[in-house]
């Protein structure tokens, strides 16, 4: 066994510290995987790696001997900030078991959407018994902003159920089946022609706000927004209008700037948001653990590190 301890550092109050270290120690029976608090000033000094979820960064400050961690989310823009002003190396999490779960809700929130499940709901509050009229999913464009491993999976999922999918992302890429668009000029071309957006795009400088009154005017009138990418993509104030506007029909969203959700947030009485509580697509610590495990074994036996984050691309 390894005679320097990994530790596992999460966000204060995080409930399932225990359950990490106990999964990922399963993966890694030559290492000792502990828990941050649990270890002594000679573990703290001697420590190189580290497995994290948003941990304080006072507690990383511990440890002088840290040359880069795993973190277990796929999103990373919040160590990225806490971290700025060091030059630790930072690994996120890919995990194909993620991108199958994103693309199964995806597939779902969008069936409710396609299948006018708000209006259903409207009119059973009014004891109203009307059928709407039903269209074909060839009859309805997904637009996917985010054209990376998780906008491939749902993509994929969405063209099984027969929907129309476009998609938009910041370099060109190309994918069966779907009509791609890039850059500035390709985002106004490609909302255009969307009835549903979903975002899947990270929080880099480049995408914050990137959804906003331009960008939402730019769809049909009508059209419907899913948003399972981060809060800070969507400009909220100019969402607000364009639903009471009716410019958007309906919001799911999943992700707000502000974690859990106030009670006195707009988005819980507004008749046409749906209010998720980050759910769409919650890592697996059974297939996470594996991969931190394969990367960590990896690299002691190698020395190289995991592809690590591009700071400036944020991702």
């Amino acid at each position: 066994m390894n005679s320097t301890k990994i530790p596992f550092l999460a966000a204060p109050a995080y409930s399932h510290t225990q359950a990490w270290v106990d999964a990922l120690q399963k993966n890694l029976p030559d290492e000792q995987i502990v828990a941050f608090d649990s270890m002594s000033d000679e573990d703290k000094a001697t420590c190189k790696v580290a497995i994290v979820a948003n941990p304080d960064p006072a507690q990383l400050k511990q440890l002088p001997q840290l040359q880069w961690m795993h973190s277990v989310w796929a999103g990373v823009e919040r160590l990225i900030s806490d971290l700025a002003d060091t030059e630790l190396k930072i690994v996120r999490l890919i995990d194909p078991q993620l991108a199958s779960t994103m693309a199964e809700a995806v597939l779902a929130w969008t069936l409710y959407l396609h299948r006018d499940m708000p209006a259903y709901a409207r009119q059973q509050k009014q004891q109203l018994w009307q059928p709407r009229e039903y269209l074909r999913p060839q009859q309805k464009t997904i637009g996917l902003l985010g054209l990376g491993a998780l906008g491939e999976a749902a993509a994929n999922s969405l063209l099984r159920a027969g929907f129309n999918v476009i998609g938009w992302s910041r370099n060109r890429k190309e994918f069966a089946g779907v009509e791609c668009f890039a850059g500035t000029d390709g985002l106004p071309v490609m909302l255009a022609k969307t009835d549903i957006l979903v975002c899947l795009l990270p929080l880099t400088p480049d995408t914050k706000g990137l959804v906003n009154a331009q960008t939402l005017q730019a769809l049909p009138r009508g059209a419907s927004l899913i948003n399972f990418a981060r809060g800070a993509i969507i400009n909220d104030h100019d969402l607000h209008i364009a639903l009471d506007s009716g410019h958007i029909g309906h919001a799911v969203l999943d992700v707000f700037e502000t974690e859990p959700l106030p009670a006195i947030a707009w988005h819980w009485q507004h008749p046409s948001v749906t209010v998720l509580p980050h759910c769409s697509a919650p890592t697996d610590r059974e297939t996470a653990s594996l991969i931190v495990a394969n990367n960590i074994r990896r690299y002691r036996s190698t020395g190289e590190l995991p592809v690590t984050v591009d700071r400036v691309k944020g991702y």
